[in-house]
């Protein structure tokens, strides 16, 4: 329905429409409101409550009849006209059941049955919780919101032999963008300077500044911090990581929660029921109650429809989720909806890839064994091999710091599935698998038997000279972060990788995880995690690169990608991304959806509770207006309290 502007509330577009669509509340007000005359029409009637319950207490002689009537009608509409034109446009528009209807109701009949005071301050009370409301509101978005404030406005682009000024999403894919110091990335690309630091705060949750070498990928959103760079742009502003990043952040409500959505049609069905039972209450004790007086009877439903308001449940349960969005926002995790809040909570299995997970996905030396050779030269030997091949462990030996220039391969050719074979400085070279060298005859000791790693070995004129280990090393943080999911509570860790299945054991026994698989195509990893699904009671979260396990990642009950800013796959495909590429962040990604969880639990019981408390009493004539108000506003303040607490909480 169409949505009218309240001048006691701090009305944001988004949050205003959504709970309107609840239970009728305005939470918010456009920007150019000041914040003190927000409050005006409020202090106006607190004082003129102040001085008229004053004059009922001291008995002041003029106080009397229609002067007391007027006082008291003077004090109610400011703070009440509002809620009585938006309950006429409630019911105009076909939405009957709204909470301006129930306190516009409310606080008419006490004063047609003469209860000024009680009026006023129902409504007042009213309207001073929408404006604490409107805070919290405000408060529990802000970490959210702050993120848009990472959103590049302007990129210096390189044109006619001139650096321009122009908005982001006009510049071209392969220009050339100028960046200041403590200036924004306005696009992705790629670093043609030298090198470059960046804060990546922002995008990441960490603080510590990313140095980045030339030709590698910078991020827009991140913030320079060591003199002028440029750099060439890969993406379109509104395909860059920010850009969809901040998309999916700003979407992130629209997928609610089961709770949530309960509540919601609860809501619905709740407010006509208490409705039509006040209005029971006042009738129906005519024919059960011998001294039945009206008065009394209607003062106990205006109680009654005070207190059914379900402000404090269709406010704060959302709220609770946002918090929880924001939270975890500000840890570097980005949850795509409150309903994987949820979902992280259910989750009694993770299984996660290897390769980029919760190892670098980069190979390096592990150790390099010669015999009868000296270890410089001997690499030499071998670096001059690998330099005419552009496979990932040749590009792991080539990093290796030696000085070869004067060692030259010759008539190199490759021996498919063995290796290499070529001429050195006159000597015959042979570097490859075990294969190639038995082969060519050459004896390989048997202490290479036991070795899982990538090796490569190396034949120098017909005799063994030596091999290197290659691994993928473990990020820094991989130990720990088993260690923080078992403490969760997580019974079961599974590991599922396309490497070999000797190196995928060995990852795996070293890490403590229970079982694991290697050698698998991305189907087979699908139906690995397709049969975990169908066991009683399981929920499986899968953590991967977002790239080849892209199926998974959709099929799982909740897909975890590593490093979303640089897969376009993960920001499609997972329901969660840690953008610090750090698997800790699993397990915090887990404690947040359980303390968001339980807070939100918390207000259901805490509204739920008071609520059925007062209507009972209010019923049974033992509660006052004054209860009523602590019964609706009181509790949904306490509840949203409650719920901004995620921000400050704090899941190291």
């Amino acid at each position: 329905m169409k949505k009218k502007k309240l001048n006691l509330r701090d009305l944001n577009k988004t949050s205003s429409d959504n709970h309107k669509r609840n239970d009728g509340h305005n939470h918010s007000s456009p920007e150019s409101i000041g914040k003190f005359k927000i409050y005006v029409p409020a202090i106006f009637s607190f004082v003129m409550l102040i001085i008229g319950i004053a004059m009922d207490y001291f008995d002041v002689a003029f106080f009397k009849d229609w002067i007391r009537i007027v006082w008291y009608a003077v004090a109610y509409l400011p703070v009440g006209f509002p809620v009585i034109k938006e309950g006429w446009n409630s019911i105009k528009n076909g939405d009957f059941f709204t909470e301006f209807l129930l306190m516009s109701i409310a606080t008419i009949g006490a004063f047609a049955i003469g209860e000024y005071p009680e009026g006023v301050a129902v409504m007042l009370f009213y309207a001073v919780g929408e404006l604490f409301q409107s805070a919290a509101v405000k408060r529990a978005k802000r970490s959210i919101k702050a993120l848009l404030d990472v959103r590049p406005n302007e990129a210096l682009v390189y044109r006619n032999n001139n650096y321009v000024s122009v908005n982001p999403e006009i510049v071209a894919i392969g220009e050339k963008v100028q960046v200041r110091v403590g200036e924004k990335i306005p696009l992705d690309g790629i670093l043609l300077s030298e090198k470059g630091s960046f804060n990546t705060a922002a995008l990441t949750g960490e603080s510590k500044p990313d140095t980045i070498a030339k030709g590698e990928k910078v991020f827009a959103g991140s913030i320079n911090l060591d003199g002028v760079i440029e750099i060439e742009t890969t993406k379109e502003f509104k395909d860059s990581s920010i850009a969809r990043i901040l998309d999916m952040v700003q979407n992130a409500t629209a997928r609610k929660s089961k709770t949530e959505l309960f509540i919601r049609k609860f809501a619905r069905i709740y407010t006509p029921i208490v409705v039509f039972l006040a209005i029971g209450l006042t009738f129906l004790p005519y024919f059960f109650v011998d001294d039945y007086v009206f008065n009394d009877w209607l003062y106990r439903a205006l109680i009654f429809l005070v207190i059914s308001c379900p402000c404090a449940l269709v406010i704060s349960i959302p709220l609770g989720y946002f918090g929880g969005l924001g939270a975890a926002s500000k840890n570097g995790i980005l949850f795509k909806g409150a309903s994987f809040l949820d979902e992280m909570t259910r989750i009694t299995t993770v299984v996660m890839d290897k390769t980029g997970t919760v190892t670098k996905g980069v190979f390096k030396i592990k150790e390099i064994k010669t015999i009868d050779w000296d270890e410089p030269e001997f690499m030499k030997y071998l670096m001059a091999m690998e330099e005419q091949s552009t496979h990932p462990i040749a590009k792991a030996i080539m990093e290796y710091k030696a000085d070869g220039e004067d060692f030259q391969a010759k008539e190199v050719t490759e021996v498919a599935g063995k290796g290499l074979k070529g001429k050195v400085n006159g000597k015959t070279v042979l570097v490859g698998n075990k294969a190639l060298m038995t082969s060519n005859n050459i004896e390989v000791p048997s202490e290479t038997d036991n070795i899982v790693e990538s090796i490569v070995m190396v034949s120098i004129d017909g005799k063994f000279a030596g091999y290197v280990i290659i691994a993928d090393e473990l990020k820094e943080d991989a130990h720990e972060a088993i260690k923080q999911i078992r403490e969760s509570g997580i019974s079961k860790i599974i590991m599922l990788s396309g490497d070999k299945d000797s190196i995928t054991q060995q990852v795996a026994k070293e890490m403590g995880i229970d079982t694991a698989k290697g050698g698998l195509l991305p189907e087979d990893k699908l139906n690995e995690v397709e049969h975990l699904k169908k066991q009683f009671n399981t929920k499986v979260a899968f953590i991967g690169d977002g790239i080849n396990d892209a199926p998974v990642l959709a099929a799982s009950d909740v897909g975890i990608a590593m490093g979303g800013l640089g897969s376009d796959v993960a920001i499609e495909t997972a329901d969660v991304i840690i953008q610090t590429d750090q698997p800790s962040k699993i397990a915090r990604a887990i404690k947040i959806g359980r303390s968001t969880r339980r807070i939100v639990w918390q207000n259901i019981g805490l509204a739920f509770g008071v609520k059925a408390v007062v209507l009972v009493l209010g019923a049974g004539g033992l509660a006052t207006m004054w209860e009523a108000v602590f019964a609706d506003v009181g509790v949904a303040l306490l509840a949203i309290l409650n719920a901004v607490r995620l921000q400050k909480m704090n899941w190291k």
